[in-house]
């Protein structure tokens, strides 16, 4: 064979090779492509989807030139909180359900509880797409019914927002949610809580549940699809359902009730009385049996008397209060904290200190932990908010002001008539619960080690919580243990016992709340309970007028009611010679039957700041000082303070405490100029920060409207 014939017989082989590569080449192809559509199939059948993917579905949503116009788009906001991951895995599958197998247009998000704000909430409901926006809560409960420890700070957040009077109980109304929570039902009284108290206190909040509550049990027995997934899989059938029908919104009407139902809030609990003119003027009507307490049933408020009965009630008032009579002159004393008002007092966070005292965490104390900027004693006075407890060693009071955030509640009275507790036991009860709630701020966003560390170190404390904390028996021993802390006293009083002002020891700083300058508006505004309540408050401002340290007149306003009193708040000025003034807006501290006020009687920042340059004008001796703007709040300061054409309202606190302690010693006295201190320039009024702290952060609202700082 010649070499000719050899090269064309290796090149016809070659031909033949190259056809069969790409034959078996074509048929892997082929191959692996069936595979895939299998493997897809597969996938597709166990997802239960119809074999689109999830992008493609998600492009055909969102930019689909036939997409409706977002107008038409439902929102849903699916939010978890898992502390095994769980509740993370389901979030995850109704979103892929709602993005994928939904005939109708929606927009499916999802994040982690322990990234969501009540603030947040709240301004999700108002924006424009309100109406076609769906909050979706998958929570599970972990040891003694408590959430994940990732949603812990929400859902104590959301709890203290549904428990305060000062946040309207329709904060959230415009809020569609729904919840499905995961337990276990051998828990009993546990099973599932986490999500029955977020739903509560949604509920609280004036929020709609648009779908019912869902709840998966780990215990197979007890479950009524056969386990927790399956519970699931159950509801979120149902609920993907109930979307894509587009049925108009309609809100479940039956709410999941709590174990123990909290108190009426609106209405008095405890109603006292002392004085025998004020007994006579003030007996209670009650047809209900009244027991030992004083305890008034809230439904005895509301429930009308017939007039055949009415004697037997004003008989059975009165049989009442004399007992007590007879009771405190024997030397029976019963305890201030009726067991009522313990658990409505507990509800709203307040921790009790044994019979009449109480502490809790004021939100400014919250913020600056979170760095958030502090209050307006931070601003005026140099505290840090952080590192400030708020309490009182009486709940009781001897007024009843159409302001008080305590909606009247709380027990009253014109003199001492409880067990007393000891000043000891109050100061240490109050540092030891006050730096537990502290301690609760661990791990909560925007809480250094630093600020909490600081936090668990007291140096001030606002006598001011609720009451009348000067009606207490053994008030200086309580101010002087604070002293011996080196915990500085913020003090205020409703200036009602001017011999309680006199007597008084020192204290870091005295207020007398000044709410009204004529007694007819006094009378209207604070509604006092002693008979000779103008000539008390005029002595008080008197007895004021002799303390050697600082002093401060707190001026509440309240528009359409003590705004127009110029030249007689101008009189009580020149009566007292407070070292400062502090004037305040009024908070709105939401409806109640036991006051008229509204929204509208709240001023405007700017009418406070009008007010109190009229008034400036009336008193040469005070200029303004310091604003925070954030409390609606301005300082008028006596011309003593400016030195040098620089203001000095802030305090210097090691100062003070050496001089106090050199006044428990030898009762060397010393005056509010030897402990001043310098105001930094961002606290001085006219400042562009308006009296907040650069060094904190500024939060705003999403639309940047409203600076949320303290919230």
């Amino acid at each position: 064979m010649t070499l000719r014939n050899l090269r064309a017989l290796w090149e016809n082989a070659g031909g033949v090779l190259s056809y069969i590569y790409i034959v078996v080449s074509s048929l892997v192809a082929i191959g692996i492509s069936i595979m895939v559509l299998l493997m897809r199939t597969v996938v597709a059948r166990i997802l239960n989807i119809d074999g689109n993917s999830l992008n493609d579905q998600e492009v055909s949503q969102v930019s689909s030139s036939s997409t409706p116009s977002l107008k038409n788009v439902k929102r849903v906001n699916i939010y978890y909180g898992t502390q095994t991951g769980t509740a993370q895995m389901l979030a995850e599958q109704l979103q892929h359900e709602l993005l994928v197998k939904t005939k109708d247009d929606i927009i499916a998000t999802m994040s982690c509880l322990s990234r969501l704000e009540v603030e947040t909430l709240v301004d999700l409901q108002k924006s424009p797409n309100a109406d076609s926006t769906y909050s979706i809560f998958i929570i599970s409960t972990y040891v003694d019914g408590n959430p994940p420890e990732n949603c812990s700070w929400f859902c104590k957040s959301l709890d203290e927002h549904a428990n305060d009077f000062r946040v309207s109980k329709s904060h959230l109304h415009n809020l569609k949610y729904a919840i499905f929570g995961l337990g276990n039902s051998i828990y009993e009284d546990n099973y599932n809580k986490a999500a029955i108290d977020i739903n509560s206190n949604l509920l609280e909040l004036g929020a709609k549940s648009f779908f019912s509550i869902g709840f998966g049990n780990e215990n197979i027995i007890d479950s009524n699809t056969g386990g927790s997934f399956a519970d699931f899989d159950d509801w979120k059938n149902k609920l993907t359902k109930y979307l894509t029908t587009g049925k108009l919104f309609k809100p479940i009407s039956t709410p999941i009730i709590r174990s123990s139902p909290p108190p009426t809030k609106s209405e008095p609990i405890d109603i006292e009385s002392s004085s025998d003119d004020e007994e006579k003027e003030n007996e209670p009507i009650n047809n209900d049996k009244s027991s030992k307490s004083g305890t008034v049933s809230s439904k005895s408020t509301t429930d009308l008397v017939d007039l055949e009965e009415l004697g037997n009630v004003m008989t059975k008032a009165r049989r009442k209060i004399q007992e007590d009579k007879d009771d405190r002159a024997k030397g029976i004393l019963k305890e201030m904290v009726t067991p009522e008002l313990r658990q409505a007092l507990t509800k709203q966070g307040y921790k009790l200190i044994g019979s009449h005292s109480g502490v809790k965490l004021c939100r400014w104390t919250k913020a600056m932990l979170r760095g958030r900027g502090g209050c307006y004693k931070h601003t005026f006075y140099g505290i840090a908010s952080h590192q400030c407890m708020e309490a009182t060693p009486s709940l009781a009071c001897a007024n009843k002001c159409v302001f008080c955030w305590r909606h009247h509640s709380n027990p009253v009275g014109t003199e001492w008539k409880w067990k007393m507790d000891d000043a000891e036991m109050i100061i240490e009860g109050a540092l030891t619960n006050h730096y537990k709630m502290i301690k609760e701020f661990r791990g909560v966003p925007g809480v250094s080690i630093e600020k909490l560390n600081e936090g668990l170190r007291a140096r001030h404390c606002a006598l001011s919580l609720v009451g009348e904390p000067i009606m207490y028996p053994q008030i200086n021993k309580l101010v002087g243990l604070l002293h011996q802390k080196r915990i500085s006293s913020f003090l205020v009083t409703n200036a009602q016992f001017p011999e309680a002002i006199r007597e008084l020891s020192p204290v870091t700083q005295l207020y007398v709340s000044v709410d009204a300058s004529t007694k007819e508006s006094l009378k209207k505004i604070d509604r006092p309970l002693f008979r000779d309540f103008w000539e008390r408050f005029l002595d008080s401002l008197r007895a004021l007028r002799d303390k050697g340290q600082r002093t401060v007149y707190r001026l509440t306003l309240v528009k359409a009611w003590n705004v127009e009193e110029l030249e007689n708040y101008a009189k009580l000025v020149e009566l007292g010679n407070p070292d400062f003034i502090e004037i305040k807006g009024v908070t709105y501290c939401g409806t109640s039957k036991a006051s008229t006020l509204t929204m509208e009687n709240v001023p405007w920042h700017e009418e406070v700041v009008q007010f109190t340059k009229k008034l400036a004008s009336y008193i040469p001796d005070y200029e303004i000082s310091c604003e925070h703007e954030h409390s609606n709040c301005l300082l008028l300061a006596n011309k003593k303070f400016k030195i040098n054409g620089e203001w000095h309202t802030w305090i210097d606190y090691d100062k003070f405490h050496k001089l106090v302690q050199e006044y428990y010693t030898d009762a060397t006295p010393f005056t509010a100029f030897d402990y001043m201190a310098k105001s930094p320039h961002w606290s001085v009024y006219g400042s562009n920060e308006k009296g907040f702290d650069p060094e904190e952060t500024r939060w705003h609202r999403k639309n940047g409207n409203k600076d949320i700082s303290g919230c």
